[in-house]
């Protein structure tokens, strides 16, 4: 696949959406958790999109167990934790696994485009973020360590 727009996701109401519907946005795609040391991230996260949406960001935020298994809750409940402990307001998605045999599709192509550490492909952990420019391509990886307002020069340069 070339670009992240060859891909379609589930949100967390259950709907599938094709991620060509975001084609010509810069991406921050994340895989979050909401018992996770980073979850504080959202806050952050959603001060990036707030600030830079209307010029074309979005942030997509993706659930994930597969660390600590620090993502217990269904979509219902990670929506209302979200919502009412940080306000989001970005796309959120179904939970999905991001390493393994059983990993999204998305998450392999990611990984593949922009390998971590030492060439690592596997996440690390949870708030792992992927910044994609308008074209659909990946430019960076970021830790999950990696505050998301330091993402903010490099988003404005891709804005």
């Amino acid at each position: 696949m070339a670009d992240v727009y060859d891909f379609k996701a589930t949100s967390l109401d259950g709907r599938e959406v094709p991620l060509r519907s975001y084609r010509g946005k810069v991406l921050l795609i994340v895989n979050t958790a909401s018992k996770c040391g980073f979850t504080p991230q959202y806050q952050g996260l959603e001060e990036l999109y707030e600030r830079f949406r209307d010029r074309g960001l979005v942030v997509l935020g993706f659930p994930c167990n597969q660390f600590g298994a620090q993502e217990p809750g269904d979509a219902a409940e990670i929506g209302a934790f979200c919502e009412k402990n940080y306000g989001v307001s970005f796309p959120m998605f179904d939970k999905v696994e991001v390493n393994g045999p059983g990993a999204h599709p998305l998450y392999r192509w990611l990984k593949q485009s922009a390998p971590g550490l030492l060439g690592s492909e596997a996440i690390k952990w949870n708030f792992t973020k992927f910044l994609l420019d308008r074209s659909g391509k990946v430019k960076d990886r970021y830790a999950p360590a990696t505050k998301p307002q330091a993402l903010a020069e490099e988003i404005e340069t891709l804005l």
